[in-house]
């Protein structure tokens, strides 16, 4: 079974927050304006990839 994490692409995010307000495991925070995901937190569940607006955030195959 893959197993996945998310990725930000901080150039494309435009920093409204909302990937930090859906995200039930807390793992989502805003680091110099910009969202930031704690690996160690995040379960790969896909809420805030569907969520985001922009698209800057993708699910990504974990380590």
């Amino acid at each position: 079974m893959v197993r996945h994490k998310v990725k930000v692409n901080r150039e494309v995010c435009l920093s409204c927050g909302g990937c930090v307000a859906i995200c039930n495991q807390d793992a989502i925070r805003m680091v110099e304006g910009k969202a930031y995901v704690n690996d160690s937190a995040c379960i790969g569940c896909g809420i805030c990839v569907n969520f985001c607006p922009v698209g800057a955030i993708e699910k990504v195959d974990a380590v």
